[in-house]
């Protein structure tokens, strides 16, 4: 895996434009973030899983423990070097923003929110990626594209304030916050792929998590209530070994190959793929709005990959 992925990596990225490598053409590229995503589109249902058995601050570290552990296996038998200090503030984006924002927001807002209300909330988080990696670029967007981004915003915070019967809540608050941290960490993440192997760009964010995640662990183990169940055994596992570690890895791969901003847009299908896991998994009775709510922003932000951006 090294020595292919090594070989690969070209010497330089611009955010948001695709990148062609080598023996990795863009159907390829598109496979691993398809992947990514599938694998992204069970985290909230397993989420809710853990939380039946561990807190919420015991399971985000307890999350980033395990995915560290296999991260560090794999850096270890790969013999990878630690980071070059030209890319501390790139990964410093990731780990605040991909490790931890979004992991501890978006299990906050399950402390109170279903699965399908955050699913909806989060499916604007390709069009966040997408405006993040624009800025970021420094490129002009369409007015097509800004028209489509602000419907779609406009339907998400419709959503929210008629779920919530009028008010935004605390946990769309935690859910908007997640969405601007895991978007800077995506777009920061993406160029990184582009300068060194995607699993490099994973594994040592989330090595360097290992002190914080430790210290975070112990505490909520003594301070929060905690029983073993399978459900939240496995909703752990799969959290931490599938969507924290195996599909950050597919996603960033595939990003390095397509480019941040066209990787994002499939995300798409990533909402519609929780809901319906959250009435198989969690048998939640989904409000008429949310799947209404979700093809809306599917729509909005399909339209900015028409658009030129």
């Amino acid at each position: 895996m090294t020595a292919q992925d090594s070989a690969t990596a070209p010497t330089s990225i611009t955010v948001g434009v695709p990148i062609r490598r080598a023996g990795a053409p863009s159907s390829r590229g598109t496979l691993f973030a398809a992947l990514g995503v599938l694998s992204f589109s069970l985290t909230f249902p397993s989420t809710a899983w853990a939380l039946e058995s561990f807190g919420p601050w015991s399971m985000v570290s307890l999350r980033l423990l395990v995915a560290a552990l296999l991260a560090g296996v794999f850096l270890w038998r790969g013999r990878v070097p630690f980071p070059e200090r030209a890319h501390w503030a790139g990964f410093a984006a990731v780990i605040g923003g991909v490790m931890i924002g979004f992991p501890v927001l978006t299990t906050l807002a399950l402390g109170t929110a279903t699965t399908s209300h955050a699913a909806v909330v989060v499916g604007l988080l390709p069009l966040t990626t997408a405006v993040f990696a624009a800025v970021r670029t420094r490129r002009r967007p369409s007015r097509a594209f800004w028209a489509a981004a602000l419907a779609g915003a406009a339907v998400v915070v419709a959503f929210t304030v008629q779920q919530s019967g009028g008010a935004l809540t605390r946990a769309d608050l935690y859910l908007f916050g997640a969405l601007l941290l895991c978007a800077a960490g995506y777009t920061e993440g993406g160029r990184l792929s582009g300068l060194m192997p995607g699993w490099h760009v994973v594994g040592w964010a989330l090595v360097l998590c290992v002190p914080l995640a430790l210290v975070g662990a112990l505490l909520g183990l003594s301070l929060e209530p905690w029983h073993l169940t399978v459900h939240g055994v496995a909703g752990l596992l799969w959290v931490a070994s599938a969507s924290t570690f195996l599909g950050l890895y597919l996603w960033y791969r595939g990003m390095a190959a397509i480019g941040v901003t066209r990787a994002s847009q499939l995300q798409l299908a990533q909402p519609l793929a929780t809901l319906v896991w959250s009435v198989l998994l969690l048998g939640e009775q989904l409000s008429p709005a949310a799947p209404v709510a979700a093809a809306c922003v599917l729509v909005c932000i399909a339209v900015t990959q028409r658009a030129r951006s």
